[in-house]
């Protein structure tokens, strides 16, 4: 492993932290100073802080808030009840995080449910944002780098066209989807297909998983999932939108049978900590 994390107590204080330790000869640095270029320009309740940065001859160091609640997924099917109006909550301090990312020139670029973490176990805990390896501070508005994981990247990502931060917007989209019915939006063993599919923006509301969705949840995801970025959802609209807004979530039961499709659809060993998601999470 090239990456390895710690809970580590601050001597003076007793305050716990996550020590995330890199071998240097696995990483580049500028790979590194990215990130580290990121976390320290951020502060914001949902997204996981850079407390210190340190280095060895052979290591790099980096002291990162705690985040001890476990992932998303694995919450919601601890839960036993869960409903549209939970979906909506999580997304919209989602959107909360990312729109101030936003705000300050910086694309996430890597969105995914293992990227969002709960702060600690108590059972209102707040989502954090977490993984700034592949984010890029947006100094000209558009960007061109192909980068994130496949099923969440957006049509114009894959096309290889310049792209603006609503590439977040469409990860945020496909999340929604997944939140919602427990199967990703787009599925195909094959990777060139799978790679039509978004490109194209093919994807549906199958019976019976969506019967019991409001229409309101529906055209979110229309708005959020739209294949031109022009007309897509920026987070600000995200925010402004009913279904996150107002009062359209069901409060309809459907922890069955998106638990039963999520537990088909995602083994726990795809969500698990990845090499590039272990920054944070202790659980």
């Amino acid at each position: 492993l090239f990456i390895e994390v710690f809970m580590v107590r601050e001597k003076k204080t007793g305050q716990l932290y996550a020590l995330k330790c890199l071998k240097k000869k696995h990483l580049a640095y500028s790979n590194l100073e990215n990130e580290i270029k990121v976390l320290k320009r951020i502060k914001h309740e949902n997204v996981v802080g850079l407390e210190d940065f340190y280095e060895s001859r052979t290591h790099y160091y980096l002291v990162m808030q705690l985040v001890s609640g476990g992932e998303l997924f694995d919450r919601i099917l601890d839960k036993g009840v869960y409903t549209e109006k939970d979906a909506s909550k999580v997304i919209k301090q989602v959107l909360q995080a990312v729109s101030y990312l936003h705000e300050n020139s910086i694309v996430h670029r890597d969105l995914k449910p293992e990227n969002l973490l709960y702060y600690n176990t108590d059972e209102n805990a707040k989502i954090m944002v977490s993984d700034f390896g592949l984010s890029k501070t947006l100094e000209h508005g558009v960007m061109s780098t192909a980068c994130g994981t496949p099923g969440y990247v957006a049509p114009e990502v894959l096309a290889q066209k310049p792209y603006s931060k609503t590439v977040d917007c469409w990860s945020i989209g496909v999340i929604t989807y997944i939140l919602l019915c427990g199967y990703p939006p787009f599925f195909e063993e094959n990777e060139t297909r799978l790679f039509s599919k978004i490109m194209r923006a093919e994807y549906a509301f199958h019976s019976p998983f969506w019967d019991d969705i409001s229409e309101s949840a529906k055209d979110f995801i229309r708005n959020m999932m739209e294949k031109n970025p022009t007309k897509r959802f920026t987070t600000e609209q995200a925010l402004r939108h009913p279904w996150i807004a107002e009062d359209t979530a069901k409060d309809l039961d459907i922890y069955q049978s998106v638990c039963e499709q999520m537990e088909r659809n995602f083994a726990k060993s795809k969500w698990k900590v990845s090499e590039t998601t272990a920054g944070t999470n202790t659980s």
